[in-house]
């Protein structure tokens, strides 16, 4: 008799605790609601600071879109993790496959998201254009500037030689300089190495014609062949470095992400949230399971 009492009263708790009065069935589909709701509003958030913080054009952009990118993704993974258990007691198993496969894109789109934001904060493209309209740019011009200055030792025809020799040796500069964009702007290795070959045959071209302006150029103008050649090596010093920042891509490559990989991933969580929105949205109000 004991253990009948027993069991018969374990099997009315599991009853009564299966039953819900009708005010909590409906407070938990409000909140289920509100939940798959906030998650859509949220991912969307994310979704666009995510972009804001690629497209952006200085690191303090960037880093301050990233920051907003993954506090959005954080509130998602909260209000994914309040709404599973709601769900379960809810009894709604269609709208728990939802979640869980909306879950499961999601941690697929968060990896590759948490890439792109590492890629996009360095700005390592963005930081090679700057150098190539800036430092290089102004190097290119003192090594114009100075070998305009510089004037030939005797003879009209050494003079005319060293002119010819100047404008030369500044095209060449000229070339490397034209060739930074492209870099810049290139994803291929192989193209990328190619421009790199022909930036250092300019670069030897200048530097032989420098070697004879050198042997040409009037005792007066040493001064002006040195600082000709200190620019030359500011230049290509400031040019070695917006190829190092351009061989790592990271505004290229995370762009590249962002409109392929990350898009088709997005668009599938998309549609995972709006199918359990939608048929959160017919559920009835009812008080049991």
């Amino acid at each position: 008799m004991r253990l009948r009492h027993i069991i018969a009263t374990g099997l009315l708790g599991a009853v009564v605790a299966c039953i819900k009065s009708p005010e909590t069935a409906l407070q938990q589909l409000v909140e289920a609601r509100r939940l798959s709701a906030d998650l859509l509003v949220q991912f969307t958030k994310a979704e666009d600071a995510s972009n804001r913080s690629v497209m952006a054009d200085t690191d303090e952009a960037s880093i301050s879109f990233a920051r907003e990118a993954e506090q959005s993704l954080q509130a998602i993974q909260t209000n994914a993790n309040t709404l599973k258990p709601i769900l379960s007691d809810l009894g709604y198993s269609t709208e728990s496959g939802l979640l869980a496969e909306f879950n499961s894109r999601f941690a697929d789109y968060r990896e590759l998201n948490k890439t792109i934001l590492q890629l996009a904060v360095e700005n390592t493209n963005l930081k090679a254009q700057r150098l190539s309209f800036g430092a290089a740019q102004e190097a290119a011009e003192s090594f114009r500037q100075s070998l305009d200055g510089v004037t030939a030792t005797d003879s009209a025809n050494d003079a005319w030689r060293l002119k010819a020799l100047a404008a030369t040796a500044v095209l060449n500069v000229r070339e490397i300089q034209v060739m930074q964009a492209p870099h810049i702007a290139e994803a291929g290795d192989e193209t990328m190495t190619r421009l790199e070959r022909q930036m250092s045959s300019a670069e030897a071209e200048a530097r032989d014609r420098l070697k004879t302006i050198a042997a040409l150029a009037s005792p007066s103008s040493r001064s002006k062949v040195e600082a000709a050649i200190a620019a030359l090596d500011h230049f290509i010093a400031t040019n070695a470095q917006i190829v190092a920042l351009s061989r790592r891509n990271t505004n290229v490559r995370s762009l590249a992400l962002s409109l392929g990989q990350k898009r088709t991933l997005a668009a599938a969580c998309e549609t995972s949230l709006q199918a359990l929105q939608d048929a959160l949205a017919k559920r009835e109000f009812t008080a049991t399971r």
